[in-house]
């Protein structure tokens, strides 16, 4: 990690990959979700915090960047199915998960459903640059 160097110089790549079918509204929760679920499987991920001019603090951002990009509905499970077979940090939001109100509901949810079944609303994929830009190489930023 070296967080006085481009994010494109970095040998990390993180990318966030949204349905480009949900609505603004939907695309965004489900980006955040699983940036969120993200942070925590990558140790040193977020940067330093520190203060303002008038030393009111902020917390760390992502050092490394990350990309918002827009796919299909199958192409989000494919790449994350890809995505596992080469170990990369996959953290994925299923259907279920914007379809409940209540997360031991949606958890139930998630241990009936078969992982073909899983529907991916929005997946974050983390790993070697080079890895994760095979994966991702022919998709667009999310408009």
């Amino acid at each position: 990690m070296s967080t006085g160097e481009r994010t494109g110089a970095a040998k990390l790549k993180w990318v966030v990959i949204v349905d480009e079918a949900l609505s603004p509204g939907q695309a965004a929760n489900a980006a955040v979700c699983v940036a969120a679920a993200t942070a925590p499987g990558v140790p040193g991920l977020l940067g330093a915090g520190g203060p303002d001019a008038s030393g009111h603090w902020h917390p760390g951002l992502p050092w490394a960047g990350c990309s918002i990009l827009a796919a299909a509905s199958a192409q989000l499970a494919e790449i994350r199915q890809q995505a596992i077979e080469r170990q990369l940090l996959a953290a994925d939001m299923p259907a279920s998960a914007q379809a409940t109100r209540v997360y031991d509901d949606y958890l139930r949810s998630l241990a009936k459903t078969e992982p073909g079944d899983l529907a991916p609303l929005a997946i974050s994929v983390i790993g070697p640059r080079n890895q994760v830009a095979k994966l991702v190489r022919r998709l667009e930023l999310l408009p």
